[in-house]
This record gives C-alpha cells, sequence and structure tokens, in this order.
C-alpha cells in the first residue's frame, strides 16, 4: 500500500496512480510509473477554508470595446506568419522539434531581431553556458545584438534576475525540460517539474504582459516531451519539421489563439543560421528532372499558403515475400488506403511489387488533396508513362473510387500559373474559376487512369508496366 502523500506519475502521458504498475493503463507505456512527492497544498486564493468574506470576482459581458491585442513584430516575416501577424504581450508560445532541427538558432536569431530593434530580450538557457552562447550568437553575425544572457534552471534564481532586469518585452526559456521548481521534490524533466514549470511562466507572461517562448524537446514518436497539458496551457504551439539532411526547415503553428493554425514558414539552413526562404514553391520545384515517371506536382494549401511540391513514387519488382512500402513526408495509411482504391476500382495491382514515395524538400503533406497527386504518381510509376511536365494534380479520393472537390482551388491554380503550369487535373464540381483548357476535371479516380494507361486496364492484373 502506497505511504500517504506519494503518487506514481507515467512519465509519458501524467496519469497518476497510488501504487507502482510496471504499465501505464491510461496510454499503455510501459515502465514509465516514477515516484514523485504528493500534491503540494493548495494556495490561499484556492482553498476554500481560506477564502475571505466579501464580494467575488465578477462576470463579464462578450460585448467589449478593447481593441485587438497588439503585435510585436519580431523582424522575420516567416516567423511573424507563424506566429499570426507577430509575437503578442503577455502570451506564451511553445516551440518543438527534433534535436539539431534550428530551435534554438531561430530563436536566437528572433532575439537578436527584437533587440536590435530596441527591445528588451531575456535569453535563458539551461542547456548551454553563456560562453556557448555567445560563440554560437558570434557564428551567426549575431554578437553585436543587445540581448540579455543567462545561464540558470532554478526557477527561482530565473524570476529573481527578470525582477533585477525590469520588465523585458519577450523571454525565450530553452528549454523547459531542463528547469525546475524548488518546491517540487522530483528532478527536472519530470512531469511534476514540467507542468509546475510552464504553469509559474504561464502565469508571470500573463501577470506582467510578458511574451514568454518556450523551447521543448520531443520524444521518437514526434510529439512535445512531458504532459500534453503544457501544450494546452501555451496561447501558441509551433513544430519543427524537416529532415536534418535537408537544408530545408519547416515551422508550422499546429496551435494558436491569436491566428490560423496550420500556417507555416519556410527557412533554409546555411552557414549563418536559418535564412528565410521567400517563394517556397519555386524552391521545392527547382531539381525537378524533366520527362520522368512517377513525378507529379501537387499544388497544395498549408495554412493560408499555397505551395506547389513534387510527389515522387517508384514501383519496383520486389525480390521478398512481403513487398516493402516505404513512405517519407505522408501518411502511410492514406497510401495503403489509395493503394486498395486503385486495385480494387481501377485493376492496378500492387502486390507483388515494393512501392516507395517520397515528398520531395523534406516537406510533410497532411491534407486529402494530394490523394489524387498520389495515386497520379504511382499509375505514372506502374506504367512507365510520365505526365506532362507542365501539370498540376490536387483531390480527394474517396473509397468508392469517387474524386471530391477540396479546398481554395482558384488559389491553387492561381500559384500554379505564376510559375508556369498550363495544365491541372482537379476534382469535378469544384469552387468557381475562370474557364481555362489546360483544365481538365475528374469526377472518377479511373478517369485519370484512363487518361494515363488508356481503355486497356485490366480488372485483375492492372496494365503491365513498360520498359520493366
Amino acid at each position: 500500500m502506497a505511504r500517504p502523500g506519494e503518487n506514481w506519475v507515467c512519465q509519458s502521458c501524467g496519469t497518476a496512480a497510488r501504487k507502482w504498475s510496471g504499465r501505464c493503463e491510461a496510454c499503455g507505456a510501459w515502465n514509465s510509473m516514477v515516484e514523485e512527492a504528493g500534491a503540494q497544498a493548495l494556495p490561499g486564493g484556492l482553498d476554500p477554508k481560506a477564502r475571505k468574506k466579501g464580494r467575488g470576482p465578477e462576470f463579464a459581458d462578450l460585448r467589449g470595446g478593447e481593441a485587438p491585442p497588439p503585435r510585436l513584430p519580431s523582424g522575420i516575416e516567416e516567423f511573424d506568419r507563424v506566429a499570426g501577424g507577430g509575437l503578442v504581450p503577455g502570451s506564451a508560445l511553445l516551440v518543438g522539434g527534433d534535436p539539431g532541427i534550428g530551435k534554438s538558432t531561430i530563436l536566437l536569431q528572433v532575439a537578436a531581431a527584437l533587440a536590435r530593434a530596441g527591445r528588451l530580450c531575456a535569453y535563458i538557457s539551461g542547456e548551454e553556458a553563456v560562453g556557448q552562447v555567445r560563440l554560437r550568437a558570434g557564428r551567426l553575425g549575431l554578437g553585436d545584438a543587445p540581448v540579455r544572457l543567462l545561464a540558470e534552471t532554478g526557477l527561482g534564481e530565473i524570476f529573481a534576475a527578470l525582477d533585477g532586469l525590469g520588465r523585458p518585452d519577450v523571454v525565450i526559456i530553452d528549454s523547459i525540460q531542463t528547469m525546475f521548481a524548488e518546491n517540487i521534490e522530483s528532478a527536472p524533466g519530470t512531469v511534476s517539474q514540467v507542468r509546475a514549470v510552464a504553469g509559474e511562466l504561464v502565469r508571470y507572461a500573463k501577470k506582467k504582459g510578458v511574451t514568454v517562448i518556450l523551447v521543448g524537446h520531443v520524444t521518437k514518436d514526434g510529439q512535445i516531451a512531458g504532459p500534453r497539458v503544457v501544450e494546452h496551457m501555451v496561447d501558441t504551439v509551433l513544430y519543427f519539421e524537416g529532415e536534418r539532411s535537408h537544408q530545408f526547415r519547416i515551422l508550422r503553428a499546429v496551435k494558436n489563439r491569436f491566428g490560423p493554425t496550420d500556417e507555416i514558414g519556410v527557412f533554409e539552413m546555411t552557414g549563418g543560421g536559418l535564412a528565410q526562404v521567400a517563394n517556397p514553391s519555386a524552391v521545392f520545384l527547382g531539381e525537378r528532372q524533366e520527362d520522368v515517371s512517377g513525378t507529379v506536382v501537387f499544388a497544395g494549401i498549408e495554412g493560408s499558403r499555397p505551395l506547389l511540391v513534387e510527389i515522387q513514387a517508384l514501383v519496383a519488382p520486389s525480390a521478398l515475400g512481403t513487398p516493402r512500402r516505404a513512405v517519407i513526408g505522408w501518411d502511410s495509411g492514406r497510401l495503403a488506403m489509395v493503394m486498395a482504391v486503385l486495385e480494387a476500382r481501377c485493376g492496378i495491382a500492387f502486390g507483388p511489387r515494393d512501392v516507395y514515395l517520397n515528398v520531395a524538400g523534406g516537406l510533410r503533406i497532411v491534407e486529402p488533396g494530394a490523394d489524387l497527386a498520389v495515386a497520379a504518381a504511382l499509375v505514372s510509376a506502374m506504367v512507365d508513362v510520365a505526365l506532362p511536365r507542365n501539370m498540376v494534380v490536387f483531390g480527394e479520393i474517396g473509397l468508392t473510387g469517387e474524386v471530391r472537390p477540396v479546398t481554395q482551388t482558384e488559389a491553387r491554380l492561381k500559384e500554379a500559373a505564376k510559375l508556369g503550369f498550363d495544365q491541372a487535373l482537379v476534382p469535378a464540381g469544384g469552387a468557381k474559376r475562370a474557364t481555362s483548357a489546360g483544365i481538365t476535371d475528374i469526377s472518377r479516380l479511373a478517369d485519370m487512369v484512363h487518361r494515363l494507361v488508356g481503355e486497356g486496364v485490366g480488372a485483375a492484373g492492372g496494365h503491365p508496366p513498360r520498359n520493366r
């Protein structure tokens, strides 16, 4: 039986239990239960016995004459786009990403840009010494920026240093997993510490009107380490995406109380730090080859920005009993669904062949509008027929083989026309758009297959690939 005041807390999901168990009953994680101190006494304002007599707080009307929250532009347009137009005073942001992806680099650049604009910025590092931060700033050409640096992990010492600094405009904490509150009897990075430190920092941001930016480590599954309650406490959650082998980095907003979600900013990793990419579509298509089967240009929407990206597919004979299905940049489950629809509704059989799918440039696509482009790339690779180089494809595929309309058709076509694409395979019945001879409406997936391989598609084995 557990002793009073003791809890076993899952370090994966934050679930508390009164006794140890090898497997968390909430999330199913093994060996994740760690003994932590029991709950602290409630603050005076929350303890019913300590409430003072008198009039309580009053409710306000939904109507109000307050102006929208002011924005604090960082000077980095791609970062401001993802943040919803700039930083909001009194808000808390959480930035996550894989190790080495560029979290500390972009935040140091943001702090330097704000400091050069006359803002008081504090950069607090729990992982590096002040000298190490200075060396990195020197490599990035930011050594002359008046950013205030501090290497500390104790929350009490951090607040004391901030009080001595005055009222900063922006405070950057790198990272939340290294900080600890002195009144919590557990190691830094545990669920109790992360939750308590994040709560105190968010409370400080709201009380002082300071923008607090937290850096969060991620787990092997790509989720920010620690309890998910931290993501609920902050106002904005940003994720850095991209492969470290690629030079491009994608900063995506997955939560934003002051702007649109799923907005992205595109950066290129250079020797001088992260550089903004003004025209991502042109960059992602810069190394595209001509007349190659299995390649399709997808016109997608990321947040409010239309984006063109190349989808590559390769279908090859398999020497294994179970053929491989490898996917980079897209959902593997959705690839299995598209392949099943192609086989059941169009007679294209992939069974004895390996299938590889890649989104060029390191971008990860999450919208279902890429279904038709993926299907076109798979069929093109299967029959060894290249699609026209100046064609874009987009549309959602249903299980019955129909092609469904997607949002913002006109914006997708307009972005494609800017880059010289004058042909398109689009779903029928989409938004109203200007009539063009190069636009082909597709209502069934079989229409697209017949366009590529003709009418000789067999229901049993599919069209035989050429030059195999």
